[in-house]
């Protein structure tokens, strides 16, 4: 069988749930940049006619909890349940539905992940998406065309995977991905981010220095300077920004650095906002 996979678009995004729920308390200015910015996303997946996507999120104790919290999951079902309850579908202002999954290209990733001496948690069936993926999706795919493949990164709770361990999964992802033929044209989308505080007095604040920063490791595409993170420096910039860790992912899936198609510090929103596209 010819391997024939190939990845032809990686993207991030933020998913704070005031992109979707509350996006007119934006400055105007600041909310027509970062829906710009998704559009232009949204236009160029669809350009590129992905066979799948790979979804790369965190999770919110959505699915996993502290008696069970993995450092990666990869899910491989034929569909997914989001938002999770029709309260969270009504705050987040997405209609609560199924999205399709690509089952077969799940399972080859999970096997070629551990043949990769990587051990993710299998998650079968039942997983449920929440504001991690509902929101990039509402804005990216808002017809929910593209079969998707969940990969869950831990970015909740400490202890979490280092960020060279992200950045070596999104490597082993396009690995994955050159190593099949079922699903021949890719997409890598992953979500979260950057700065922000979840349940913490400092909830609204965004540390601009830290995402711009980060941004702009990001376009350089420098595998040390994106792992080159320490808790610390990332706890600085609030217990929700560990959710950087999918955007080197990502990284390591593109090996090549990104175009930023926005960046807006949005407490509106609670969160540092940023869209980008890797430089294929």
């Amino acid at each position: 069988m010819s391997h024939d996979g190939r990845i032809v678009g990686v993207f991030a995004a933020s998913h704070s749930p005031g992109i979707t729920g509350w996006p007119e308390r934006a400055p105007a200015d600041v909310r027509a940049t970062v829906e710009g910015a998704y559009d232009e996303v949204r236009r160029r997946i669809a350009a590129l006619r992905p066979d799948a996507v790979i979804a790369v999120s965190v999770e919110h104790f959505t699915n996993f909890h502290l008696g069970n919290l993995p450092a990666f999951a990869i899910a491989t079902g034929d569909s997914y349940l989001g938002p999770t309850t029709a309260e969270m579908a009504e705050f987040l202002r997405v209609e609560q539905h199924l999205y399709p999954g690509h089952a077969e290209l799940g399972r080859h990733l999970y096997a070629h992940a551990l043949r990769a001496e990587f051990d993710p948690a299998l998650v079968e069936g039942g997983l449920e998406f929440d504001e991690n993926f509902c929101v990039p999706l509402k804005r990216l795919d808002p017809d929910s065309e593209y079969p998707l493949v969940p990969v869950v990164v831990n970015g909740v709770n400490p202890p979490w995977p280092t960020p060279k361990r992200c950045y070596d999964l999104g490597r082993m992802i396009r690995d994955a991905v050159e190593a099949q033929s079922f699903a021949r044209r890719v997409v890598i989308l992953a979500t979260g981010g950057l700065s922000h505080w979840v349940g913490l007095p400092q909830s609204g604040s965004v540390n601009e220095d830290f995402d711009r920063d980060f941004v702009a490791r990001l376009e350089s595409g420098d595998p040390a300077r994106l792992t080159d993170y320490t808790q610390d420096d990332i706890d600085a910039a609030g217990n929700g920004a560990h959710e950087i860790r999918t955007w080197l992912v990502a990284a390591g899936a593109a090996r090549s650095g990104f175009d930023v198609l926005a960046y807006e510090p949005v407490p509106e929103w609670l969160t540092g906002t940023a869209v980008a596209a890797a430089r294929l």
